[in-house]
């Protein structure tokens, strides 16, 4: 049924809600500091409040990684976990949930014991699925970064990224659209290599590899701060955090809605969003029946 589509969608992106990033950047100490993540359970359920409040309502919410920060073996990661899921649990049922690996999550290089707990935490590290005639993919993006402790899955998620691929092209889907934690780039597609982006021969073979299959934008977040640009029709989005600012942005959410002919998106503060809901442009378009 939701090979088809329908008319036009809207879905909302956050991303880092990571539980324990904020006390541990303002004492400095990033790797032990994160013994306490109060502020962040308040911002995830202003979050969580704000997207409940929405009508029309989304069609989900997706989380774009690094729903905790204690890094896999870390001391507070297990209490991190329950606390976001004790939030999350007050989500609409109505919502799916949808939840991307970031590198907090499953560890900077990961392994397939880090990888296996996540799963089993929060389901699959990557994954596809069709809302109305559009085809959304979410990839492991630390496969990307660092596979060189578990070169078996990179290698496996390549295969299965292929099969769905060539299945999109068949289904002849109206979009396909991306979710991973790490942005394949900032702001230009042929940009240094950083952090915060992926290694620009890799990169670059991803890039081509969506173009050629015509993915219309990947959503990421792992920035803490909003960016993107574009490349030869694929649009990079990089959305700033429910947690922790690193930049100059608000706490905020991303709102995506699908039109049979484009992807429009807004960032919104948690404010924003909580007391105004959509905006009458935005709505308008979810209006326009095909």
């Amino acid at each position: 049924d939701e090979y088809q589509w329908k008319g036009p969608f809207y879905f909302i992106q956050g991303a880092d809600p990571q539980f324990g990033l904020m006390k541990a950047w303002t004492v400095g100490d990033t790797d032990n500091g994160d013994d306490e993540w109060g502020e962040e359970i308040k911002l995830a359920e202003q979050a969580v409040q704000a997207v409940n409040k929405l009508n029309p309502k989304p069609k989900f919410f997706v989380l774009c990684g690094d729903l905790i920060h204690g890094m896999p073996g870390t001391k507070w990661r297990k209490d991190q976990q329950q606390d976001l899921k004790k939030v999350l649990k007050n989500t609409d049922r109505d919502i799916p949930l949808v939840f991307v690996s970031g590198n907090h999550d499953i560890g900077n290089n990961p392994t397939s014991e880090t990888i296996d707990n996540y799963c089993q935490s929060w389901g699959d590290d990557y994954f596809s699925f069709w809302v109305g005639g559009v085809f959304f993919l979410v990839l492991n993006s630390q496969l990307y970064f660092d596979s060189s402790k578990c070169p078996e899955l990179k290698q496996a998620q390549d295969v299965w990224l292929n099969d769905q691929l060539a299945v999109a092209e068949k289904q002849k889907c109206k979009h396909i659209i991306v979710f991973q934690h790490i942005p394949l780039f900032l702001r230009k597609p042929d940009e240094d290599n950083d952090y915060f982006n992926l290694e620009k021969s890799v990169r670059q073979e991803i890039m081509e590899k969506f173009h050629k299959a015509g993915v219309k934008a990947v959503f990421s977040g792992h920035y803490h701060r909003n960016a993107g640009g574009t490349y030869r029709g694929l649009e990079m989005v990089v959305s700033s955090a429910i947690g922790c600012q690193l930049g100059e942005d608000t706490h905020g959410l991303r709102v995506v809605v699908v039109t049979d002919e484009e992807i429009v998106h807004r960032y919104y503060s948690l404010n924003e969003l909580h007391s105004q809901g959509l905006e009458k442009d935005l709505l308008d378009m979810l209006a326009k029946q095909n």
